[in-house]
């Protein structure tokens, strides 16, 4: 005989009571494991392992997508019981289906509870994948796909256009230029002239420097806004184009957290919806990553805590494009190989092709070589041949950073600005085969030096 379905109960108001007796008379189908007064309750027991699914009501406290991720990572499916008008913001918060909460009789909520634990039987991940189209932030009225759980709703509206790319620009320790890289990659994109534009997101949780670079006040909203907002299920395209001023025709700007200490205002649970909005607001977003991949829970009992360095992973598991950059020196080269290793062997799922760029090259720190030697090293310890190489060019970057603007704007001759304006033409010309750059020395204009 199969057991009955374990539930938890997070309801709130005067329907709680015809909740939990309209499950826990389903003829032994459903057992009601706990009736839980708070979010905290509810966590608390689904951490002790009670039931296998959570109905919640949408509205309860502090509910927001980290706890319903939280619920995910101790394998329970969440339904949530909401007002008609309130389905979209439910499903944002990446709960595995929505129901109204207007069903007396029981019936429907019954149906979507055994509903759920079959979805869960046959897919072991949970989240809403189980009962349609994966979820994502919601931009329109939520559709039903699945009529034999009764008025469930299982994802929401359709894209209005194609998403966007996103590139994720990571590096290792020893600050190699990262942010300058990702400032003015974005704004090469922008230029581009392909139509929808690009953002720059800091998501550099240790020393985000992308508001300083464009002459930002720190106490602007930026990041840690749209994650709050994604966190309660309320990041929607204009919220996200409110939070993103223009900094140039095309460009738009996200900008970081204000102090290193905020870091736990950025949970992946919120960003991953962060980065899809993204793409709906403009063709490309170029993240600026921090240098650690570190997984912090791997050093702690408490596998839920949260991940420092969650903002760097969630954005690299959700790149099209990974470039990684590198300083040309001797110190930034060791590191860059290291550092290379450790994103090959990393546990999450990285998908995106893979760039290299070595910035800041110079004879006096790599000899009169520059070029060759910095590639002879990289082909031989890391197996890159042909990375592309930014030259160092102090006087144009010192001058675009004091007027808080872009090398396009600043100076559009410099060599770094046209090595940055080869990569994206690498990045944004579509039929070229994913993996390893092609021609990056040629195109970035250093062959002069190699």
């Amino acid at each position: 005989m199969t057991p009955p379905v374990g539930v938890l109960c997070a309801v709130r108001g005067a329907g709680e009571a015809a909740v939990a007796t309209a499950l826990d008379g389903a003829a032994n189908r459903i057992t009601v494991m706990r009736r839980c007064a708070d979010l905290a309750e509810l966590l608390a027991a689904a951490g002790a392992g009670l039931g296998r699914i959570a109905v919640v009501s949408a509205d309860l406290p502090h509910l927001d997508r980290e706890a319903v991720a939280q619920l995910h990572s101790g394998r329970f499916r969440v339904l949530a019981l909401t007002a008609p008008e309130q389905v979209a913001r439910a499903l944002a918060l990446g709960v595995d289906a929505v129901l109204d909460d207007d069903d007396p009789a029981g019936l429907r909520l019954v149906a979507a509870v055994l509903a759920l634990a079959e979805a869960a039987d046959e897919d072991l991940e949970p989240g809403p994948a189980a009962l349609g189209p994966a979820s994502g932030p919601a931009t329109g009225p939520a559709t039903d796909t699945a009529d034999q759980l009764g008025g469930v709703a299982a994802s929401p509206g359709q894209r209005a256009r194609p998403p966007g790319k996103v590139v994720a620009v990571w590096g290792p320790t020893g600050a190699p230029g990262r942010s300058t890289i990702a400032l003015n990659l974005a704004a090469e994109l922008a230029d581009a002239g392909s139509g929808g534009g690009s953002l720059v997101i800091d998501a550099d949780t240790y020393g985000g420097t992308i508001g300083q670079l464009v002459a930002m006040l720190d106490e602007a909203p930026g990041l840690a806004a749209a994650a709050r907002a994604a966190g309660q299920g309320g990041l929607d395209l204009a919220g996200l184009a409110r939070l993103t001023p223009v900094l140039a025709p095309g460009l738009r700007v996200l900008t970081g957290i204000s102090r290193a200490n905020r870091w736990p205002e950025l949970p992946a649970s919120a960003l991953e919806v962060v980065w899809e909005v993204a793409r709906e607001l403009a063709a490309w977003t170029v993240i600026d990553c921090g240098f650690c991949l570190e997984q912090d829970e791997a050093l702690s009992y408490d596998t839920r805590a949260p991940r420092r360095n969650a903002a760097t992973l969630s954005a690299l598991e959700a790149a099209d494009v990974v470039v990684v950059v590198g300083a040309g020196d001797p110190v930034g080269i060791q590191r860059l190989v290291r550092g290379l290793t450790d994103l090959a062997t990393l546990p999450v799922a990285i998908t995106g092709a893979r760039m290299v760029v070595v910035n800041r090259v110079r004879a006096s720190a790599a000899g009169p070589r520059p070029g060759v030697a910095i590639g002879q090293a990289l082909g031989r310890y890391a197996g890159v041949d042909d990375p592309y190489l930014v030259p160092e060019d102090r006087a144009a970057v010192d001058a675009a950073v004091l007027r808080g603007a872009t090398l396009l704007e600043v100076s559009p001759g410099s060599p770094a600005r046209r090595a940055i304006a080869a990569l994206a033409t690498r990045i944004a010309r579509p039929a070229a085969p994913a993996g390893r750059p092609a021609g990056g020395r040629r195109a970035a204009g250093f062959a002069h030096a190699g």
